[in-house]
């Protein structure tokens, strides 16, 4: 294309047997730049002296990749040049010109088929790779309005309903998933529907952004390979448990505590379920310690099911019951509130490891916590010689309207690759309120979504709908498997509802009226769950009731034992940081300014 840009005879006469060739061609973006300086250069005036012939310029093996292709015109001089020497081309073109010619002279029923509408094809589930997250059913409220853009319309490629029932030669590339070589040859109605189910369903993948190939075949690997869609009736079962606990909790604390700021988190239950499949699969790739930081929208639900701080503990904090002395006999207590504080905890996990929990203390300034939470895990890797940083891992909790609002997470993210401060890769996960306290997406954030700003470092986004509890696993459990396979960080963004106000006392019908009007009849995640099970016939109704009736009697045991529970001072972290002063003595110090 060099000579192109010489403004040549030659060129000149390119430019116009390429234009005549008819609307299909697609000008390569250099290339365009060219016609166009051609076209605006009316004052151009030939030199003196005759301008060299053109010499051919070989194409490049390095930046004409399979992929990059987009001109039909290009593709025929592509397989002009790779008929007359096949090393002249890049790899992945030889690839494909050397199955689908092979191909279309073995298969009768594809005979038809031409490479322009091969690579048609081939554009349109790119298309979907790129765009499908913006057709996936997200919302689970149905409110939010968005427009399916045009790329992923068939028609765009020249495709009519006439072609649904044709087979297509699609096997060109030695790499997993619908579009392999064990898989040659497709219907288009059948890719379509795979790319559908890939694509658009409860979850939204974004992960084309990310410039390394490696990267993006490992995760289309993931997505594209069809797997069973449904999990097994004992994993069924175990996240039926997990989604009941994280339910009836709130429920327990909104009964027992009716006028408490809680901070609970109705409408994104599966919250629990999710982190405890992220953690249990964690430590089945070696994950042994993990540092948690969250605002306090869902914390105590964390603190109690998922961390396992004792849940008279909690009760016992909740009813103000006795603060922990020192040897001394003096008060050792923070005066913070319940939602504010911290634990830590060794839990078993399901695959039978053991793993530690740390959920560190945090201000109502929601995100201050990122990099408390980020160096904390730094240095338990500096001191535990976690040199691969495989052993201990970072997990963060944000808000929709935080995530996108406050400079703190955009600033942690930007140290997460330099040297001396990544941790190996955080996981974020976003509780997706679809409002910021009282302010609506549209009115919050310039970008599509709140968690775009993480695409600057080239983190893979899963958006996930939070009504579905098995999606929000998956996403939750994909996560993991990046984070400890690539070592950088990862978001899980959770597309729910807050079924309260920004704390129990608020009325929220008065600044999202309409919200509110499809919450009241909105059913819960669980009820949706529990119809789904019970319509499969994997669990009876009797299943799910005595699973209910033994949650809720821990709840109440763990609630007469708070009464007579005495808090000790190894459970406010006092007893592990020797020398750490506690809010009392720092009180007495003088201000000597």
């Amino acid at each position: 294309m060099a000579w192109l840009r010489a403004g040549s005879n030659v060129a000149k006469l390119a430019v116009r047997r390429t234009l005549s060739r008819g609307s299909s061609c697609v000008i390569r973006p250099q290339t365009s730049s060219a016609v166009n300086r051609y076209f605006h250069a009316s004052s151009f005036k030939p030199r003196a002296q005759a301008a060299p012939a053109p010499r051919p310029v070989p194409l490049s093996r390095l930046t004409d990749n399979f992929l990059d292709g987009t001109s039909s015109v290009y593709l025929e001089e592509l397989q002009r040049a790779w008929e007359q020497d096949p090393s002249s081309v890049d790899e992945s073109w030889d690839n494909f010109f050397r199955n689908f010619v092979g191909q279309a002279a073995t298969s009768p029923g594809i005979s038809g088929q031409t490479i322009q509408e091969s690579m048609r094809l081939l554009l349109l589930v790119r298309a979907y790779q790129v765009y499908g997250h913006m057709k996936a059913k997200l919302d689970p409220l149905g409110l939010e309005e968005r427009s399916i853009p045009d790329d992923l319309n068939p028609s765009l490629y020249g495709f009519t309903e006439a072609d649904l029932d044709r087979e297509f030669f699609v096997g060109v590339w030695r790499m997993a998933g619908f579009l392999s070589e064990n898989r040659p040859v497709q219907t288009l109605r059948a890719i379509l529907k795979r790319l559908e189910q890939a694509y658009c369903g409860s979850i939204g993948y974004e992960y084309m952004h990310i410039a390394d190939r490696e990267k993006c075949n490992w995760l289309r690997d993931k997505i594209e390979t069809p797997t069973p869609s449904v999990y097994n009736l004992q994993r069924r079962e175990v996240i039926l448990d997990r989604l009941i606990w994280s339910t009836q909790f709130e429920n327990f604390l909104a009964a027992k505590w009716t006028a408490a700021k809680r901070f609970g988190l109705e409408g994104c239950e599966t919250l629990i379920p999710g982190m405890k499949e992220m953690f249990d699969r964690s430590a089945d790739l070696g994950v042994e310690t993990i540092v948690i930081g969250m605002s306090h929208r869902g914390r105590l639900n964390v603190l109690g099911n998922v961390v396992r701080k004792p849940l008279r503990q909690i009760f016992s904090e909740f009813s103000g019951g006795t603060k922990p002395v020192d040897e001394a006999g003096l008060y050792t207590g923070t005066g913070d509130v319940k939602y504010h504080l911290g634990t830590s905890y060794d839990r078993p996990t399901r695959g039978g490891k053991q793993i530690h929990l740390s959920l560190v203390a945090n201000p109502s300034h929601l995100e201050a916590v990122d990099p408390v939470v980020v160096g904390k895990t730094r240095a338990k890797q500096y001191y535990s010689n976690d040199i691969d940083r495989t052993k201990n891992m970072g997990v963060l909790i944000h808000g929709d309207g935080s995530f996108a609002g406050q400079g703190v997470v955009y600033e942690t993210l930007h140290l997460s690759a330099l040297p001396n401060y990544t941790t190996g890769g955080t996981i974020h996960i976003v509780v997706n309120n679809q409002v910021a306290f009282t302010t609506d997406p549209r009115s919050g954030r310039s970008s599509q979504y709140c968690t775009d700003v993480a695409k600057a470092l080239s983190a893979p986004i899963f958006h996930v709908n939070g009504d579905d509890v098995e999606a929000v696993v998956h996403a939750c459990e994909l996560a993991a498997e990046w984070r400890q396979t690539f070592h950088t960080d990862v978001v899980v963004d959770i597309v729910c509802y807050r079924r309260f106000g920004h704390n129990e006392i608020d009325e929220p019908s008065f600044t999202q009226p309409n919200m509110y009007k499809v919450i009241r009849n909105h059913p819960s995640s669980l009820q949706i769950y529990q119809s789904k099970l019970l319509e499969s016939g994997q669990v009876t109704k009797e299943d799910i009731d005595r699973i209910n009736d033994k949650v809720l009697s821990i709840l109440n045991e763990e609630f007469i034992a708070s009464k007579d529970y005495i808090t000790q001072r190894r459970d406010w972290l006092s007893a592990y940081w020797l020398g750490f002063k506690s809010p009392e003595q720092l009180s007495r110090i003088r201000n000597t300014g």
